[in-house]
């Protein structure tokens, strides 16, 4: 359960923004489905999770589309996005990736930038890995990281109070033998948002959007990142195009994954934000926004 809790990540909020563009494409293992904002460069955004839906990215997509087109997509069998099949080889991070490929063919782009959040960071930096040549930039995002060092550090319960690790405890239990009431999900759900946030008046939106995971596509991606051990350090290590990685000091994917990260990458910046939790644009946009636009631009 432990495990379970430190590696489910939540990966953001639903607001009501309009796409530009929506389509749903089919290919061989099923239906993918992405929405763009803007116009200009393209930019890729790669929502956390894994096993949640993109649909709480459009703000972000909005707020980054004033000089780029930017590109959010549902992964596979989460969303709008379909698969013909649901096993556990259904679910893996070669996988993932190769679906972010078709879509960047789809698109008819030669390269792109790449923002991966939480999660979706480790699903950048494998992209990257592979098809280093279509990445022209990168910026990880509160990113998981380019391995699975992120298991060695404190889990989602330690950044709660003993009170509130006991009653999630509680609730966890309770769900473990069978009760299915909405409000029992929804309180465990609201205590594991507290470990996201340094801003306590987003907690019930966090909450809900937590509770839109899908556990059993978040298990069998992460059983298939520790079945291979994921990871992509000696490919990052070669990595030569600009890298913007953005922390914040004291939050759930602790700071030293991303002092690793710019360590090993050629070209990267840092920047680690005071007071932030896990979503830099909604709790420190002055910082966040203004880094990730100059960004933009320079590449």
């Amino acid at each position: 359960m432990k495990l379970l809790f430190h590696l489910t990540f939540l990966f953001l909020i639903t607001y009501n923004f309009q796409a530009q563009t929506e389509e749903t494409i089919e290919y061989k293992d099923g239906k993918l489905h992405y929405s763009t904002y803007g116009a200009g460069d393209p930019v890729l955004i790669i929502n956390g999770g894994p096993g949640i839906s993109s649909a709480g990215f459009g703000e972000l997509a909005k707020l980054l589309s004033e000089d780029n087109i930017t590109i959010i997509y549902d992964q596979r069998g989460t969303g709008n996005s379909k698969i013909h099949t649901n096993t556990n080889t259904d679910f893996t991070i070669d996988l993932m990736v190769e679906d972010i490929e078709i879509l960047r063919k789809h698109l008819g782009y030669e390269n792109w930038i790449v923002l991966g959040h939480s999660f979706g960071g480790m699903l950048a930096y494998a992209y990257a890995a592979k098809y280093p040549e279509r990445v022209s930039a990168m910026i990880q995002s509160h990113s998981g990281g380019m391995d699975l060092r992120l298991r060695d550090y404190p889990d989602l319960r330690d950044r709660l109070s003993r009170s509130q690790q006991d009653e999630l405890n509680q609730l966890v239990l309770k769900i473990s033998l069978g009760d299915t009431l909405r409000e029992t999900r929804y309180q465990r759900a609201k205590l594991m948002a507290i470990a996201y946030l340094n801003d306590s008046t987003r907690t019930s939106e966090v909450a809900e959007r937590l509770m839109t995971t899908d556990r059993t596509i978040n298990s069998q991606v992460w059983a298939n990142m520790n079945l291979i051990g994921f990871d992509v350090s000696e490919e990052m290590k070669n990595f030569n195009k600009p890298v913007l990685i953005l922390n914040g000091i004291d939050e759930i994917v602790h700071k030293d994954i991303a002092i690793y990260a710019d360590s090993v990458l050629p070209d990267s910046r840092l920047i680690l934000m005071k007071d932030c939790g896990h979503y830099g644009w909604i709790e420190k946009p002055e910082i966040y926004l203004k880094e990730v636009k100059e960004f933009l631009k320079s590449n």
